[in-house]
């Protein structure tokens, strides 16, 4: 099933096949990237979970989203609100529109389950383009502070900026 497609761009449900050709261009791209992290985005999609996504351009791999319905996590975990999880364009795709299409797709599933949505972002510079990317998009902070991981970073406290280190936004949709 297709979730959006025109000449260039098409985003479809992901298959198991995506998450090796994924977790190979990352590496390549030198990140520190595990298999793992995508199968287990698969079995959630399977479990009926999360809808986990790819965007195809010309036909190649080039992106990745997944959107959590109810997710657990994070600032607005267990309060029924949907979570943007993972979203991601490999940097030889980058600036042919794959990361908004994907946005746009993600938060029109996300709307069909509540009213406002939710991600996390990294905070160290090589998340500076999604930083940019979800303001201009309207998303704000939620207002609960920095984040390690799971839980919310105590004030005057020392964390790696890696990336576990993030801030929640929040963006409503209708």
């Amino acid at each position: 099933m297709d979730y959006y497609k025109d000449k260039l761009i098409r985003i479809r449900m992901i298959e198991l096949y995506d998450a090796k050709i994924i977790c190979e261009e990352e590496v390549k791209q030198g990140w520190h990237q595990k298999i793992d992290k995508y199968l287990s985005r698969i079995r959630d999609n399977e479990e009926g979970k999360c809808i986990s996504l790819v965007a195809e351009y010309m036909g190649k791999i080039a992106g990745y989203i997944n959107v959590y319905p109810d997710s657990g996590w994070g600032a607005f975990g267990g309060k029924g609100m949907p979570e943007i999880v993972d979203l991601g364009v490999l940097e030889k795709y980058r600036g042919r529109g794959i990361g908004t299409r994907l946005m746009d797709v993600a938060e029109k599933l996300a709307g069909s389950y509540a009213d406002t949505v939710y991600l996390g972002v990294g905070l160290h510079s090589g998340y500076g383009a999604a930083q940019r990317m979800y303001c201009k998009r309207g998303y704000v902070p939620d207002g609960s502070g920095v984040w390690y991981g799971e839980e919310r970073a105590e004030p005057y406290k020392n964390y790696c900026n890696d990336d576990n280190l993030i801030i929640y936004l929040s963006k409503k949709l209708r």
